[in-house]
């Protein structure tokens, strides 16, 4: 860069004239520093800084910018870009300044660094797509997420990841979390499930594991075989259910009334029926298939009355429970704890009481009296 001090006077004529003096060219054109154009004389005002060229746009000298090969005349900054089919025309500084850790930003920092390949009309070719890349070059101009309707904001989050636009992906985890409708964690109705149990054919295994029914009304209804594993039944009302080979496995019954209900074969392992009410109800099975309630929590039911015959009580907790004229014929009590159970009236014939305690048990009026073998303590 030459610079040359001199007094405008004239025309403009007169100035190009004494610019192409000067520096020995053929001056056609006057920027002032910004690059604006020059086409009055009067426009220039005093101190100002004047490049004088042949013709060519103005290029600022204080950058490092050079013209790209074969393409002479044309400001560096601009480019095209053809993502998955579709262009996109923006800056090189918009592609890097941002974010000039990014893939993007190596990418074309640089001529030639990644070998980049360019169409017949000189884009450079992106194979992503461009449904998803439109947001993040938005972002890159202006730093704000702005996404269309109808834009899944994961297949954007998976682009910004791609290119490594780590400020931007931080945003669409907020907004992805805050596009999420909140979990209802509200219980089930009797008429939700009635109309659940309609829709399902029957010949298709139920599984309601873990969900939530909490007080709800579920009495006389047919629930053979459904698989209520950790479900949240407690306070509800299965008075008269079928629940037949129904899996209840660790699921919370506390509270609830499941007076008259069919158990036959129901698999109630480490369940939770604390204080609730299972007075008639029928656990023995004909065909032999037994009950299951192995560690179960059954602190302070009230079974009385009920059908147990080979029932499996092994390890369960009866503190406080109500047993009277229970037919326990054959159970398997061993290790199961009684303390302060009524157990008055019950059968117990070949019942396996080995390891249980028995402390403060009621035993009066009892069918069939305990032996020594059974080794209560």
């Amino acid at each position: 860069m030459l610079l040359i001090v001199v007094a405008v006077y004239g025309t403009l004529s007169d100035l190009l004239s004494v610019a192409s003096s000067k520096l020995g060219i053929k001056a056609t054109s006057v920027y002032n520093g910004k690059g604006g154009l020059i086409d009055d004389i009067a426009l220039i005002r005093d101190d100002d800084v004047l490049f004088v060229c042949e013709g060519e746009p103005f290029i600022d000298p204080q950058t490092d910018s050079k013209p790209p090969e074969g393409l002479s005349g044309f400001h560096t900054d601009w480019l095209t870009l053809n993502v998955g089919g579709r262009y996109f025309t923006t800056t090189r500084s918009t592609l890097v300044n941002k974010e000039p850790d990014s893939m993007l930003a190596h990418m074309f920092k640089d001529k030639g660094v990644w070998g980049n390949k360019q169409d017949h009309r000189g884009a450079f070719l992106i194979d992503r797509s461009p449904e998803y890349f439109e947001p993040i070059l938005n972002y890159l101009r202006h730093g704000q997420l702005i996404v269309n309707d109808g834009i899944n904001l994961l297949g954007v989050l998976e682009e910004a990841r791609f290119f490594g636009i780590d400020s931007l992906i931080e945003h669409l985890e907020v907004a992805i979390k805050n596009s999420q409708p909140p979990e209802d964690h509200s219980p089930i109705s009797r008429k939700e499930f009635v109309r659940f149990l309609l829709a399902t054919p029957t010949k298709s295994e139920l599984r309601c594991q873990g969900l939530n029914f909490s007080g709800a009304d579920l009495s006389r209804l047919d629930l053979r075989y459904i698989n209520f594993k950790m479900a949240n039944l407690s306070r509800c009302n299965l008075a008269h259910a079928n629940l037949c080979c129904a899996n209840l496995e660790r699921a919370d019954l506390s509270g609830s009334v499941l007076d008259c209900a069919n158990l036959q074969g129901v698999k109630m392992l480490c369940s939770n029926a604390e204080g609730a009410s299972l007075k008639l109800c029928n656990f023995e099975d004909p065909s032999g298939l037994k009950a299951n309630l192995e560690g179960a929590n059954l602190k302070g039911v009230d079974m009385e009355g009920s059908q147990m015959t080979g029932i499996n009580l092994r390890v369960a907790t009866l503190k406080n429970a109500k047993l009277k004229n229970c037919n326990l014929r054959g159970a398997t009590l061993a290790g199961t704890d009684l303390e302060n159970c009524d157990l008055s009236g019950c059968d117990l014939q070949e019942a396996n009481l080995r390891g249980s305690n028995v402390k403060g048990a009621i035993f009066e009026e009892m069918l069939t009296p305990l032996h020594m073998s059974q080794s209560v303590r």
